[in-house]
Order: C-alpha cells, then structure tokens, then sequence
C-alpha cells in the first residue's frame, strides 16, 4: 500500500489537558477502525498543568499538591512515555495521531523526526539544538526546549511533542523535569534572534513538520473532528495570542 501523502492538521487554540487526551483517545480509535481517512496533526496549548508519564511517580515533584491547588495548576497521570514534564500557555504543544505502519516508519525513526522538526523550527530564529539519545528531545546545551513524550496503540500515535516558545518557566522549578536532576529548560524566546510570535512559529513548525515526514499538510478547522470532540468547541477554544 502506498504511504498517504496527506496529513490533516487542526489548530485547537488553547483546551484544557484532560479534554486533549479525551479527544486524542476517540481520534485513535477512529484512525484503528478505518473512520479517518488521513492521519492528523493537533495543535495547541494547555492551560498549566503537570503531567506524569509512566515512568513518572510523584518523587519528581518538588512541591505539595496543596502547593499546586493553590496555584490552579492540575495533576494528571497519563500513558505516555517520560517522566513528569509541565505544559503551560506560549508552549507549542503537538498531538500527532500516525499510523507508523502505513508510513513505515519504527518509533525510533518517529521520534527522531519529531526531534528534527523542532530542531528546525529553532533554526529559522537563528538558533540550534542538539539532541541526546539518553533523554529524547532537543537540547540547547545542558537546557531542553522541547520535549517528546509518545504512545502507541496498535500502531497508532498519540500525544507528542512539547516546544519551549515564550511561556512562564517558573512552574518548572517546582518538578525535576522528566526526572532529571540538575538540568535547566531554555525557551526560544530567550535565544533567538527576532521576535516569536505564537502564530509565526506554528506556522515554520507546520512547514517543517511536512517536509520532515515527507507529507502534504492540509488545515483545517476544528469542525473536521466533528462528533469525536468531547467538548463544545467554542466553550473550550479560544485565540492563542
């Protein structure tokens, strides 16, 4: 079978995680059961919130629950791989849903992608990553600034990647983020070279995320979810700035 040339890309503006991962969940089952007929890029922001992955436990986590209550970030366990990270408003949050086997494509190959399409986005504001076989992800020095977190059902991809644009980074003193002592997390507002609006760097990452996967990425509104959306659509979305 001939890999599909075509990704279909929703722009969702800023949902709370938890209607995310519902939404992730139902996309999944529809690209198994033949019902989509593309695969799908989603693209967002999360209102603050700590999730942990399955290697997460709560030891990574600096600060009391009561500590987060207080300051209205949420705590959700999830399925992904990793540890414990923190998403938040100004991070560029991606949600592929990728048959791997159509595309024939390993994991390793996946993730190696997804690493390259941030790696790139950071190029176009003059400013360069590195990647680390040890902790996946892009790395500017001893700092990440983007993170990548996958699982797989059956061969199909959900959640993804998280990229570091102008977002808050106090939250990220509270956790050792994705486990790892000692390390700092850049955003790249802070290293390049010319402004980062939101807009202009979701549209490179769009460019560079077709070119990477050798794919035609095609907009769309968010009506193309249709009855997968767990939510209204305008109670929950709103204009990323």
């Amino acid at each position: 079978m001939p890999v599909d040339p075509i990704i279909d890309c929703v722009e969702l503006g800023r949902i709370d995680y938890r209607s995310a991962l519902k939404l992730q969940h139902r996309l999944v089952a529809a690209r198994l059961e033949g019902q989509l007929q593309h695969d799908l890029l989603l693209l967002l922001e999360h209102p603050p919130v700590f999730t942990l992955g399955r290697r997460g436990g709560k030891d990574h986590l600096c600060v009391t629950e009561a500590f987060l209550k207080q300051k209205s970030v949420d705590l959700v366990h999830v399925e992904r791989g990793g540890d414990i990270t923190y998403h938040g408003p100004g991070q560029l949050v991606g949600y592929p849903i990728i048959n791997l086997r159509r595309r024939k494509l390993t994991v390793t190959e996946y993730v190696t992608a997804l690493e390259t399409i941030m790696q790139k986005t950071a190029q176009d504001w003059g400013v360069e990553l590195t990647r680390d076989d040890r902790n996946r992800g892009v790395w500017l020095g001893d700092s990440k600034m983007g993170s990548i977190g996958i699982a797989l059902r059956k061969g199909v991809t959900f959640h993804g990647f998280a990229f570091n644009v102008n977002l808050d980074l106090e939250p990220f003193q509270w956790i050792n983020p994705c486990g790892l002592e000692g390390v700092g997390i850049a955003r790249l507002k802070d290293h390049a070279q010319t402004t980062t609006p939101m807009d202009h760097v979701r549209k490179a990452l769009k460019k560079h995320f077709s070119s990477v996967l050798n794919a035609r990425l095609t907009s769309h509104d968010s009506d193309i979810l249709g009855h997968y959306s767990p939510f209204n659509w305008r109670s929950y979305t709103a204009k990323i700035r």
